[in-house]
């Protein structure tokens, strides 16, 4: 499962934890103006926006898992299993599939504005990349600096939900999501106060008991209540090294580490874990991507605009995995 997070200091912020058992061959990818993009549906778009995020690169189609393009407009797909519902083509309609719609939404809009616009015409297709890649089940967190939204495509149809919390993560839809964090308002960030009873005098024994109830498990309820009460309540300095050490730190009061989250096991018994393969943060307003894995700590970067963007071809980055230790003797 999986993450997302929209946060602003002075600069914007989008980015996303992915959680899996298993990892494609992902790249830091940049798609720059003029790489045509071909629809299944939808005919060519030869010039566009140039874009910067994670993409597994297939004959140098980025299939992006999250992306933002030079406008500071950012979209992530998370998995979002046995409720996501795809369709056959339907006339009058933008049939697009589902791994066309970040390059579709990006290379068309601007803003949030412009790309609930398109949404409201969009018909997610069942179309394959190809034999080997079938359609992911997904929903979609889009933002930009300044409004948040889910799209969700399920058998009713097209749902577009303004995302006041700015975090998205999988199960169940995000209309439950929001509704499930009134359980919670009671939480606080701040030192708690005795409600329990008029006349029994009680007094705290810790920092931090204004949080209590707040869930710690790995589920994507218990981690959409998690990072939306950690985002909501994030306070850092607004220069660029606190805000993406902020960011990652939103993160990672969500993220998975191997062996607490078990799937089954391998032909030789080993456990099968879903774990956080990489944590990723754009700053939306420059085009730098940045990036940690599940095994390298260090923050690595990614400027889009020390690329060609007029080019025709993609760029993909080999993630840095191995852990990056900085010795002082």
């Amino acid at each position: 499962m999986c993450t997302a997070v929209s946060y602003k200091t002075k600069n914007h912020y989008f980015g996303r934890n992915l959680d899996l058992e298993f990892s494609y061959h992902e790249t830091v990818t940049v798609t720059p103006r003029k790489k045509q993009f071909s629809f299944r549906h939808m005919g060519v778009i030869k010039e566009h926006p140039a874009m910067i995020g994670m993409a597994f690169v297939v004959d140098d189609y980025p299939l992006y898992y999250e992306a933002t393009n030079e406008y500071g407009l950012s979209i992530a797909g998370l998995n979002f299993p046995e409720n996501a519902h795809y369709n056959s083509p339907v006339e009058g309609r933008d049939n697009v599939a589902s791994f066309e719609l970040i390059p579709w939404i990006l290379s068309k809009c601007k803003s949030v504005e412009d790309a609930k616009t398109l949404l409201r015409n969009i018909n997610i297709t069942e179309d394959a990349f190809s034999e080997k890649l079938p359609p992911s089940p997904l929903h979609w967190m889009i933002a930009d600096a300044d409004r948040c939204i889910v799209f969700e495509h399920t058998e009713s149809g097209g749902h577009i939900y303004d995302n006041p919390a700015k975090v998205m993560t999988n199960n169940p839809t995000f209309d439950y999501q929001l509704t499930h964090l009134s359980d919670y308002m009671s939480c606080s960030a701040s030192e708690p106060e005795n409600d329990f009873a008029d006349d029994f005098a009680m007094k705290s024994y810790s920092r931090g008991m204004g949080g209590i109830g707040i869930p710690g498990d790995l589920s994507s309820a218990s981690r959409f209540v998690k990072v939306a009460f950690t985002r909501l309540n994030s306070y850092t300095s607004t220069d660029e090294s606190a805000s993406i050490s902020q960011f990652f730190k939103i993160l990672g009061s969500v993220e998975q580490q191997k062996g607490c989250c078990r799937l089954g096991k391998t032909k030789d018994g080993s456990p099968i874990c879903e774990y956080t393969i990489y944590s990723s943060c754009c700053n939306t307003d420059k085009g730098i991507y940045y990036y940690t894995t599940y095994e390298n700590s260090q923050i690595t970067a990614v400027d889009m605009h020390h690329e060609d963007l007029d080019s025709d071809h993609v760029v993909a980055y080999e993630l840095v995995k191995g852990q990056q230790i900085r010795w002082e003797n």
